[in-house]
């Protein structure tokens, strides 16, 4: 049986979709789609924590489908810009999840991914399934998977 590890940016699967649709992303599709008839080794939901209560409940139906929640504290500058991604804590995760999975699935689309993609791919021989709204993932990182997957359709809610 093929071995499988997921990775999701929330914030970047968060904000694709409501700024290409206006919808949210089906997390129990997705599940549904990228781990049938497989063995899922790891499936990790990266998230920034703002202590809110619908983010909590968010969360938790996360936990409730198989998901690891990772949560960052969300980092306010005095500029009032803020500060909160995964892309260092996503890529060690994959990296160290790699030599138990046959295939990567990581759902972003961060161009920033690419250098994981290939490193997967080449040096490690994984199949990269990456997972993203199309006009909004970076191009790099599409040529660097093995296979990617639009988010659009059936893998958003309502």
């Amino acid at each position: 049986m093929n071995k499988v590890a997921l990775f999701i940016d929330v914030q970047n699967v968060y904000y694709t979709t409501r700024q290409a649709y206006q919808r949210n992303f089906d997390y129990n599709r997705f599940w549904q789609w990228a781990t049938g008839g497989r063995e899922v080794v790891t499936a990790i939901a990266y998230a920034i924590d703002r202590g809110d209560r619908k983010q909590q409940e968010f969360q938790n139906i996360l936990r409730a489908i198989g998901f690891e929640v990772k949560l960052k504290p969300f980092i306010q500058r005095s500029d009032g810009s803020a500060k909160g991604d995964w892309d260092v804590g996503i890529t060690i995760d994959a990296m160290d999840y790699s030599d138990r999975a046959d295939t990567v699935v990581l759902v972003s689309g961060d161009g920033d991914f690419d250098l994981l993609a290939n490193k997967l791919r080449q040096d490690k021989g994984k199949r990269v399934e990456v997972y993203g709204v199309p006009q909004l993932t970076a191009a790099s990182l599409v040529n660097a998977a093995s296979e990617f997957i639009p988010i659009e359709g059936e893998l958003l809610l309502g």
